[in-house]
């Protein structure tokens, strides 16, 4: 896929309506609207910020969690236009339907400088089967087509995919940041290039694993998706997640790295919990003491001394999925000490490929010293994988 795409410093949008596809699906109280994490919101401030500056009319257009059609009030984007107006400083007003006459009065009567936001896209079934009819009628609202949401981008829908058969379109800053840092780190990265890879389900990563194997020099493998790997080794894991129907899989990659000369390194140790639970006391096992009835929750001491030990020599680090449950306290040091030991790498390009990964650098209080953290999770893992972005190919080549 081509990454150099148009953006919009590379068209005259004074005085022209733009369509701009934000992605405010941010997690937020139900009852009351307080927003737990704005970063994907603040992300895109820069594009909104200069269009509005550049005399453009901005008709903002995002979705909030699946509601399938169904106008839910608890997916109503109210709470991220407020806080949007709190950050700008600017009123913005949010429509009452999606594409009625409300959508329709308040974009006409937009003017240059000034903001609209759209009430939640998927209200409307036909947003997600990116219903053409649907598309052409969103684009009947402005001149120029503005993608700006990352983590939608591997979405095939009338917002992000779409309207761009009836609009010019261009990439907005978030965009442009995304496809710069991922797409040289996949394509001409600063060596060595360690890529760390967390999570649950070894399905999930799949190809990611593939296609890094051809581009990475060393891959950690951590998280709950590790246990399939030492199972595949013939190690114990006690009852620990395993993905049986990938067993063999793993096998696979791992005599396709040594085929190929990367190193795959697997925890040396690690702990354990007799349940799933905050307050479960941590154990530490090895991959050759592993009890039956203790199951994985974090990568142990030895194998933070190692993964940090590879990852103090990367030129390129790219990061996706936690080294285990990082959201109970007790088990948190791993994925903690992963984040220290990239923040540490000032010399280094540092990425994070959104997800758990990015909320648990968030929680970490360490985001200011990454060189980059994608606001996509699904897009970045698939950005990773080598796959086609819809929201992406559709866009103007420079």
């Amino acid at each position: 896929m081509n990454y150099d795409k148009k953006t919009i410093r590379d068209i005259d949008v004074s005085g022209k309506k733009i369509l701009l596809r934000c992605d405010f699906n941010v997690p937020h109280d139900k009852a009351t609207g307080v927003i737990h994490d704005d970063t994907r919101i603040v992300s895109t401030l820069p594009t909104i910020r200069y269009l509005l500056e550049h005399n453009a009319a901005v008709i903002l257009l995002s979705h909030m969690g699946r509601p399938h059609g169904q106008w839910k009030q608890e997916m109503s984007l109210f709470s991220a236009r407020d806080h949007l107006e709190k950050l700008l400083g600017i009123s913005i007003p949010l429509t009452k339907d999606v594409l009625g006459p409300d959508t329709k009065e308040k974009c006409a009567a937009l003017q240059p400088g000034q903001a609209v936001l759209v009430e939640n896209l998927r209200f409307r079934i036909e947003e997600e089967k990116n219903d053409p009819a649907f598309a052409q009628e969103l684009a009947s609202l402005a001149d120029i087509f503005v993608f700006d949401a990352f983590g939608a981008a591997h979405r095939a829908h009338a917002s992000t995919e779409g309207v761009s058969h009836y609009l010019p379109s261009v990439a907005g800053l978030l965009v442009e940041k995304e496809l710069n840092f991922m797409g040289k780190a996949l394509d001409d990265p600063k060596r060595p290039l360690v890529a760390i890879l967390g999570g649950s389900k070894v399905s999930d990563k799949i190809g990611v694993i593939n296609s890094l194997l051809q581009k990475a020099d060393t891959i950690l493998i951590g998280g709950g998706m590790s246990y399939t790997f030492q199972a595949a080794r013939g190690k114990q894991i006690g009852a620990s997640l395993l993905d049986e129907a990938h067993v063999d899989y793993a096998r696979e990659m791992m005599e396709k790295a040594e085929k190929l000369g990367v190193k795959l390194l697997l925890p040396q140790d690690n702990i354990a919990a007799k349940e799933f639970s905050a307050d479960a006391r941590p154990i530490p096992v090895t991959p050759d003491n592993f009890p039956d009835e203790l199951m994985g929750m974090d990568i142990g001491p030895k194998t933070i001394e190692a993964f940090s030990a590879a990852i103090q020599g990367a030129g390129t680090v790219i990061w996706n999925g936690p080294m285990g449950v990082f959201e109970f306290p007790a088990f948190a040091k791993g994925t903690n000490a992963i984040a220290e030991a990239m923040a540490r790498q000032t010399e280094a390009v540092t990425i994070v490929g959104g997800g758990d990964s990015a909320s648990a650098v968030e929680q970490s209080g360490m985001a200011g010293k990454f060189s980059h953290i994608s606001t996509g999770g699904g897009a970045a893992l698939e950005f990773l994988e080598g796959l086609v972005l819809p929201g992406i190919a559709c866009l103007a080549d420079l």
